[in-house]
């Protein structure tokens, strides 16, 4: 794997003690390409990085994305150890994209997710752009070639533009569904005003299942919560992709599309709860953090906590 990047310890440092209060002194750096994969008695998790923004580039986004996996490294580190030991935290490093060669790395990220999951490990990967989600998927697929594999998507936008030459950002669950006969795919927070009609009518001919930003709300939450229930109950595994940039900017401004009408944090928080206690979810990813635009870190610190509710709840 020509883009692999063993992890960096030195980014994983905060406050000591001598009974690893912290995320910090509970991790294990791990080398992919050296160091054997062993799963311990209760629960692992491991961190990959997907530092790539060639995909955020190609569709005329703003770039910075792939400086995401680092921030939210950083901001993971200082976060107070709740975890039992038999709860084993690994970080196996990053793929990168030389080249500008995303369908490359986009391989080399598929089958690294395939060796997590190989080894019963959780992968939570750090993006990066969005069209991390066709290499996640596609790890997914190798590993259980044979389970119905449903996407759910905390964004503002569905992804599906049709691909005009190579692959982007914008195109993800559209390539999904050209390669997949069985395509399972609901999204939560999509904003009419950020996708067009053509993107709306690819979204129905896919039978995408979705809610509008103003429907996916605490308010809403009965019918948010029906509507997360009746998709689980229809695949056998779930793999959660969450977009930042699907965040009102008032909690997200570091990203690489803000939304001054996204989402909540309390409804993305229940809606991840009620995923983790599904005992469905197989994988998951947090995409388009753009540190670049970040203010005081808080974006990097709301994925950061995202992540450590997932582990929490699963």
């Amino acid at each position: 794997m020509k883009n692999y990047q063993k992890p960096n310890p030195e980014v994983w440092t905060g406050r000591s003690s001598e009974k690893e209060l912290y995320l910090h002194e509970k991790i294990n750096c791990i080398d992919l390409t050296k160091d054997p994969l062993e799963t311990v008695k209760d629960k692992s998790f491991a961190v990959l990085g997907y530092v790539c923004d060639e995909g955020v580039k190609r569709n005329q986004g703003r770039i910075g994305a792939v400086e995401g996996p680092q921030a939210i490294r950083k901001m993971m580190a200082s976060l107070s150890n709740h975890f039992s030991s038999d709860v084993q935290l690994l970080d196996v490093g990053n793929m990168t994209c030389i080249d500008q060669d995303l369908e490359e790395t986009q391989q080399d990220t598929s089958d690294s997710i395939a060796l997590l999951l190989q080894h019963a490990i959780f992968p939570i990967v750090l993006g990066g752009g969005h069209d991390l989600a066709y290499a996640h998927y596609n790890g997914i697929k190798k590993q259980f070639p044979n389970k119905t594999i449903g996407i759910i998507n905390l964004d503002a936008h569905f992804d599906l533009r049709k691909v005009e030459g190579k692959g982007n950002s914008g195109t993800p669950f559209f390539q999904i569904a050209q390669e997949n006969k069985d395509f399972n795919y609901l999204c939560l927070g999509i904003q009419k005003e950020s996708n067009n009609r053509e993107l709306f009518e690819v979204a129905t001919n896919y039978k995408v299942d979705y809610l509008l930003n103003t429907e996916f709300t605490s308010q809403n939450k009965q019918k948010v919560a029906q509507t997360v229930a009746n998709f689980i109950n229809t695949v056998d595994l779930v793999y959660l992709t969450i977009d930042i940039d699907g965040f009102s900017s008032a909690y997200a401004p570091g990203v690489s599309a803000p939304s001054p009408f996204g989402f909540s944090i309390d409804i993305a928080m229940e809606t991840i709860q009620q995923i983790c206690k599904s005992n469905k979810l197989i994988s998951a990813d947090l995409v388009e953090l753009n540190p670049t635009y970040d203010i005081d870190n808080c974006t990097a610190r709301l994925a950061a906590r995202i992540a450590y509710y997932m582990m929490t709840w699963l």
